[in-house]
């Protein structure tokens, strides 16, 4: 018995912000009074172009990133693929309380990805990958706090419900 899902960022919204700023960038420097000529763009090593590249190239490989989130009998489990290449296993030892939580993506985090909470709280630590209000909220029994954004979470709810009435795990609250 056991729970899998994988996220990963979705930044659709970023390409366009993007082509509007490349197309303003490359008009300029084209057209804008007869517009560079292929030697000076050759001079300075087609720093325009890669001006317009880069950003695309960033956010491509940051929409690469997947995140896998486990829950079986033994615990939870989570990578954050390429920054964690194994499955990191969260015990039910070390776990104080799991539930799912309301939370807010801007105002609590402040912002999508990896993010610790805002206001100093530094023991409060999200894998935001989506633009829901809900994750699964885990307490430690050292007082730290993880939060993982969850796209399943009808699905979520229902399988630790059933984790608990049959394993009996005293976390799941």
């Amino acid at each position: 018995m056991e729970f899998e899902e994988k996220q990963s960022l979705k930044l659709w919204w970023l390409y366009i912000l993007l082509a509007i700023d490349a197309v303003i960038v490359l008009s300029i420097v084209l057209f804008d009074k007869g517009g560079m000529s292929f030697e000076t763009l050759k001079a300075n090593y087609f720093a325009p172009f890669w001006a317009v590249l880069l950003p695309f190239a960033i956010i491509y490989l940051l929409q690469k990133n997947k995140m896998t989130l486990q829950i079986g009998t033994e615990g939870i489990s989570y990578k954050y693929f390429p920054f964690q290449t194994k499955l990191k296993l969260l015990s039910w030892g070390n776990i104080e309380k799991v539930y799912i939580n309301k939370y807010n993506a801007l105002g609590d985090y402040g912002g999508f990805g990896v993010r610790s909470r805002l206001w100093f709280k530094f023991n409060d630590k999200a894998y935001i990958l989506n633009d829901k209000d809900k994750g699964l909220q885990i307490e430690f029994k050292n007082g730290k706090r993880l939060l993982f954004s969850s796209n399943k979470i009808d699905e979520l709810e229902m399988f630790l419900i059933n984790l608990k009435t049959k394993y009996n795990i005293q976390a799941i609250q």
